[in-house]
């Protein structure tokens, strides 16, 4: 199979080759914007709207990464083109990761010359999707963490970028749960925010609510599915919730670039509703499902046996 390659500083260099320096700010301070955007059939879904995402996120942090919002979409188009041989067929990431570069005063390391880090990369979603195959019959199981969100007086969370310590102590506090499941961060309120890279929804008498956007990043993939709700002619609205709600839902689901729209089934190890995937929740996946023209949870499945095959030939390989 043909090596990946990863876009970095205007070049095209190895997965292996693409290294960013020990004194970049993305390794000092987190700081970096990054995004992540997915295809269906091969083609981005919503490119424009993930380099429009990290565009804000530039602005915002004050970086310029010394390229236009088209030229990045040119030089993403071209690092997808040049990997797709080399992912036999798979669907895939596209990651950007963009930081102002390395810090000042390690300038003589660089000739005295410094720019910013501007790295595309391609990433098969066979590992990524393997996992989640089960959940989309199953369901998720919500843990609401002692890790709570950062509110956006400290840092805009629609700012997509690299300092995410909260989320991984998330991630680590869930996963010690019992039952472990996914994180479902709150703000200091105690009102749901987010989980750790998905956005949340519940379904109660007929209405579909999600948390507002102020202190919560603003989901590609969330904005897709309030798009299909309207088309689907279901009541929807932005508001304040917390636990109270989510245990009385009639049903819960999460989104985000990956799985597109994952059921949750349960909270802190509580069944929503039935405590099986519900219809709302069943009716969404198959119209994305259509809208994208990929049977995302077959796509799942078929990805999980890929992982299975690979694992079985590197253990017979050693």
């Amino acid at each position: 199979m043909q090596e990946r390659k990863v876009y970095f500083n205007g070049e095209y260099v190895s997965e292996q080759e693409a290294r960013v320096s020990i004194f970049d700010c993305a390794l000092m301070f987190g700081d970096m914007v990054f995004d992540m955007t997915r295809t269906y059939r091969q083609k981005p879904f919503r490119l424009r709207e993930h380099l429009e995402r990290i565009y804000a996120g530039l602005k915002y942090l004050e970086i310029n990464c010394g390229m236009s919002l088209e030229e990045m979409e040119r030089a993403t188009l071209q690092t997808l083109e040049l990997n797709l041989p080399a992912v036999d067929g798979a669907d895939v990431q596209i990651m950007h990761n963009i930081s102002r570069g390395p810090l000042p005063m390690y300038k003589t390391v660089f000739g005295g010359a410094l720019r910013p880090t501007v790295t595309i990369n391609c990433w098969p979603f066979w590992w990524h999707l393997a996992g989640n195959a089960p959940l989309y019959r199953s369901g998720v199981n919500a843990v609401i963490t002692a890790q709570r969100s950062v509110p956006a007086y400290l840092i805009d969370p629609k700012v997509k970028n690299r300092s995410r310590m909260f989320y991984q102590m998330a991630n680590l506090l869930a996963q010690k749960a019992n039952p472990p499941g996914w994180p479902l961060l709150t703000d200091d309120q105690g009102l749901i925010t987010e989980g750790s890279g998905w956005n949340f929804f519940i379904v109660r008498k007929g209405r579909v609510l999600t948390p507002p956007g102020r202190n919560i990043l603003l989901g590609i993939t969330r904005g897709a599915v309030l798009e299909l709700l309207a088309k689907l002619a279901i009541p929807t609205s932005e508001e304040d919730f917390g636990m109270y709600e989510v245990v009385n839902a009639d049903e819960a689901f999460c989104t985000a670039t990956s799985f597109a729209v994952m059921p949750c089934t349960r909270i802190n190890g509580q069944p929503i509703g039935s405590g099986q995937p519900g219809e709302l929740t069943r009716k969404l996946i198959a119209a994305w499902s259509e809208m994208v023209k990929v049977d995302i949870i077959a796509q799942a499945d078929a990805y999980a046996e890929k992982v299975k095959e690979m694992e079985l030939a590197a253990a017979a390989a050693r």
